[in-house]
């Protein structure tokens, strides 16, 4: 049994996991290109699948965290595609779940897809680039992605057997797949039941059953077991099979799935943990933002101690600013890594981040009031911000904290269209905005934070780390203290 899985009635302030893993799918189908649900109706499908073929209760259990966890190391290589094939790494994604299964069929894909918005000559440049220098370029793009996904999975305390299962899922039944060329019983037994039940989402989303049904034949022996492919095939033909699978409460379909006599949940140091490794799964997305989404929380909690928040508002807190740009996910990577200004739809498209994550986080019972916090990260106190165009005390103090602390560690961190700021005048310029963005209450806790070196719970890290010569004191050197304190005399 697993380290969170605990008798029901669950006790205290544990939540059901299920619920918490369901909604957050909702971003890992965003950074894939996959609309709302692809996971869970994934999931359902390959749930039926273990049925038929027999699995117990808790192999059950970890195929349906596979399932929905499939995509966990997708945002990792979201940059370099979109570097490699000039091309929007979500519709690359999107429509490489739809590759044909015969010879040169990737070929084609990779030609089709680079450079698209380029001129014929970048276009036939790039594309002959990637095809001279496919294979390692391929394994490298899959790996990345599945040692990823396996790293987060074991963050999160899952057995070792949900890890492998979420490396192999590009791996093939004849030997052929990503990065390691796994074959046959070689693939674990939840990889093979997770990329069948992918293909069958996509294909009869997009064609219907019978389209479905001919991949999967025509990839048996091939891409997929046929034994499983056998299994899915009765399951197909059960009457009820494919309307289940087109309501719209999947979701709570799921749950008619799970084990009786038992509830698997996680209590309030797990649903940190989940909300910790969904902050690296963002900050995965572009190599500008590695460890942003937690030193955004370091920040936020020390600035909430020295505002006198309560400690029952702190556990929202942390999580708002863990999850804050969960949105992100689903923004290309050409958006995020253009080293120029955005143009006019661009920016819209930037802007919407900030509404999906109010979409994602709303869905988490468990999160209470998660979503309007961090959604609202972006407004401010005149109205000229977004998603809403809140002002003054339409703002939360929640979201006033996780903004400063945001602006902060964008402003001294490194990103494509600049160099990162000194310390000093990151607080100037925040400074400058009180009133108009910022709350005058939390840049007046930041500057506490920084020119009195306050600790956070995990540490300096980042700027704070790069400036003390790597000290997770918390102590700040003197210079930097002096030049914090001229920003804000």
């Amino acid at each position: 049994m697993s380290p969170f899985v605990t008798p029901s009635p669950h006790h205290g302030r544990s939540m059901p996991l299920g619920d918490v893993l369901s909604a957050l799918s909702l971003a890992l189908d965003l950074t894939e290109g996959q609309p709302e649900g692809h996971s869970l109706r994934t999931c359902w499908i390959g749930l039926q699948i273990g049925q038929r073929i027999g699995l117990g209760e808790a192999e059950m259990q970890d195929l349906r965290y596979v399932l929905l966890l499939k995509d966990l190391g997708c945002s990792s290589n979201a940059a370099r595609i979109s570097e490699v094939f000039k091309s929007c790494d979500m519709t690359f994604k999107r429509d490489h779940k739809r590759v044909g299964a015969g010879a040169g069929a990737m070929a084609r894909f990779a030609v089709a897809h680079a450079a698209p918005s380029c001129s014929i000559v970048q276009k036939l440049r790039t594309a002959t680039g990637v095809l001279l220098a496919s294979a390692s370029v391929t394994r490298s793009l899959f790996e990345t992605r599945c040692m990823k996904g396996a790293q987060i999975a074991r963050r999160l305390r899952f057995p070792e057997a949900v890890a492998q299962g979420i490396a192999g899922l590009d791996e093939r039944w004849d030997g052929r797949g990503q990065p390691y060329g796994l074959k046959g019983e070689g693939v674990p037994l939840f990889s093979r039941i997770a990329l069948l039940s992918q293909l069958v989402e996509v294909f009869s989303r997009d064609g219907g059953p019978l389209k479905a049904l001919h991949e999967v034949s025509s990839r048996s022996g091939t891409w997929f077991d046929p034994r499983l492919v056998s299994a899915f095939c009765v399951e197909a033909a059960r009457p009820g099979f494919w309307e289940e699978l087109a309501r719209a409460d999947i979701g709570d379909r799921l749950a008619d799935l799970a084990p009786a006599g038992y509830m698997v949940e996680a209590d309030d140091e797990y649903l940190d943990d989940i909300a910790s490794a969904f902050g690296d799964v963002i900050d995965a997305k572009s190599p500008f933002t590695g460890g942003h989404s937690l030193r955004v929380a370091d920040y936020t909690m020390t600035m909430a101690d020295i505002l006198g928040v309560p400690a029952s508002r702190r556990a929202l807190l942390r999580r708002a600013a863990l999850l804050h740009d969960i949105g992100k996910l689903g923004v290309s990577s050409l958006i995020l890594e253009k080293p120029g200004r955005l143009d006019a739809a661009e920016w819209e498209h930037m802007k919407s981040h900030a509404t999906l994550t109010g979409r994602i986080l709303g869905r988490i019972r468990a999160f209470d009031d998660l979503g309007e916090v961090a959604e609202a990260h972006h407004e401010r106190l005149d109205g000229a911000g977004y998603p809403r165009g809140l002002s003054g005390d339409q703002i939360r103090r929640e979201t006033r904290i996780v903004s400063v602390a945001d602006m902060f560690d964008a402003m001294t961190a490194d990103r494509p269209y600049r160099s990162a700021m000194q310390v000093s005048e990151a607080l100037r310029l925040i400074s400058e905005s009180v009133g108009s963005a910022v709350d005058a209450d939390c840049v007046e806790a930041l500057n506490v934070m920084v020119t009195e070196g306050r600790r956070v719970s995990h540490g300096w890290s980042g700027v704070f780390g790069g400036l003390c010569g790597g000290d997770a004191s918390g102590v700040i050197s003197q210079s930097l203290r002096r030049a914090a304190a001229s920003a804000v005399a």
